[in-house]
């Protein structure tokens, strides 16, 4: 029961990289790119969750499902994986919303070199 979180958060991201792979949303779509964003993502909460560390508003919890494992003092290596899941997810999420605008009512249309739709 341990490595429960993590585990089950791994298995999660692995799910979010296979629809990601399959559809090509974001990490396959554009791998530099998508590398730079979901690690400015990442940090961004990282330093976030430092921050509330520091000034007391977030600890470790006990949980018997975590696995012992500190980054830093209070912040558990299953909250990185959480971040980056989230941050992946967040972007997947945007990938599909843009598919399936492109896949929506506006089918068969086209917009030339102004930008104006045309069929």
């Amino acid at each position: 029961m341990r490595w429960l979180y993590l585990a089950c958060l791994l298995v999660s991201l692995a799910g979010m990289v296979a629809i990601d792979r399959r559809w090509r949303l974001f990490l396959f779509a554009a791998p530099r790119r998508a590398a730079a964003t979901l690690a400015c993502g990442v940090v961004f909460f990282l330093l976030a969750d430092v921050a509330a560390i520091l000034l007391g508003f977030y600890g470790r919890g006990q949980s018997p499902a975590l696995s012992g494992i500190e980054i830093a003092p209070h912040l558990p290596i299953e909250e990185v994986v959480f971040v980056t899941f989230l941050c992946h997810l967040t972007m997947v999420l945007l990938g599909l919303t843009g598919l399936s605008g492109a896949l929506g009512p506006a089918r068969g249309r086209h917009r030339d070199e102004r930008g104006e739709v045309r069929r």
